[in-house]
């Protein structure tokens, strides 16, 4: 069989309208798997959720999590690659977030593969919220004590991430002066807090899931990638694919990227989808 590599998003995409991975999607995905395809996936998440979520999917490939950052193996709970800022960049980030006065979470990978947070600025209460929701994984090591600004490490040679969530104004300023760096790439938008709280993440230049799925691919020999997306951060992947495929709920700019639409994400439409194309290749043997 073509070694085909199959790589889904996961909200929106995979993940029914509760958020989770069907036992009808999981079923599917693991008789696929049995068949020879070689499935993972590209989220925004951190392993605290993607393992949990896919829990029921026994695919053994690692899995591309922080938009790209990093590509975890489940198998051994090991980051096999890492998209670090500079030190030098990430120094330069602390200060300017400092001066503007904009909080922001610090995601550090640690030697022993855990992810270790650590917040620059007074924390507002939705940040707290936000922790408090992500502090019993073991996957996660919070450095925060209280609500005002602890101190970060000494080095910042294994920073991947900085993530802030506040005021869009607050925000726009810091992204307005980091948006055009090379030595980073900055994504700023708005989520599930409406118009009046932005997100940004901040990774370095070469963390991206276009990059991400291009490793994986070439670490399983993979000769072809079928990708599965819904929203604008997944067209990336859907770019490098040789099989485009966006669930029918995806938005617009989504659609224009792919070279297909299937059904919806509510009716296991990606898993049903790998499990026929897996089963088309077999018969090609």
């Amino acid at each position: 069989m073509m070694r085909t590599l199959f790589v889904s998003d996961l909200d929106g995409t995979l993940l029914g309208p509760d958020r989770k991975v069907s036992a009808e999607s999981s079923r599917l995905i693991n008789e696929a798997v049995d068949d020879g395809a070689m499935f993972s996936v590209a989220t925004a998440r951190t392993p605290a959720t993607v393992g949990p979520l896919l829990a029921d999917v026994k695919s053994p490939l690692p899995f591309i999590v922080m938009t790209g950052a990093a590509i975890w193996n489940r198998e051994d709970n090991r980051y096999v690659h890492a998209a670090f800022h500079s030190e030098a960049t990430a120094q330069r980030l602390a200060e300017l977030y400092r001066r503007h006065g904009l909080s922001a979470f610090v995601y550090i990978l640690g030697e022993d593969n855990v992810i270790h947070i650590y917040h620059i600025g007074d924390m507002s209460d939705l940040e707290h919220e936000f922790m408090e929701e992500r502090l019993h994984t073991p996957y996660k090591d919070f450095h925060i004590l209280d609500k005002e600004e602890g101190e970060l490490p000494k080095r910042l040679d294994r920073v991947l991430l900085f993530y802030s969530m506040r005021p869009t104004g607050e925000v726009a300023r810091v992204y307005d002066e980091i948006r055009d760096s090379d030595d980073l790439r900055a994504v700023f938008y708005h989520d599930m807090y409406g118009d009046d709280i932005a997100l940004m993440e901040v990774f370095g230049p070469e963390a991206s899931k276009a990059n991400a799925v291009r490793r994986l691919a070439d670490m399983v020999g993979a000769d072809r990638i079928v990708a599965y997306g819904d929203n604008v951060n997944d067209i990336p992947i859907l770019e490098v694919a040789d099989d485009a495929v966006v669930v029918e709920n995806a938005v617009e700019a989504a659609r224009l990227a792919a070279g297909r639409v299937i059904g919806p994400n509510s009716e296991d439409s990606v898993a049903k989808d790998i499990k026929k194309q897996t089963k088309m290749l077999k018969n090609l043997e």
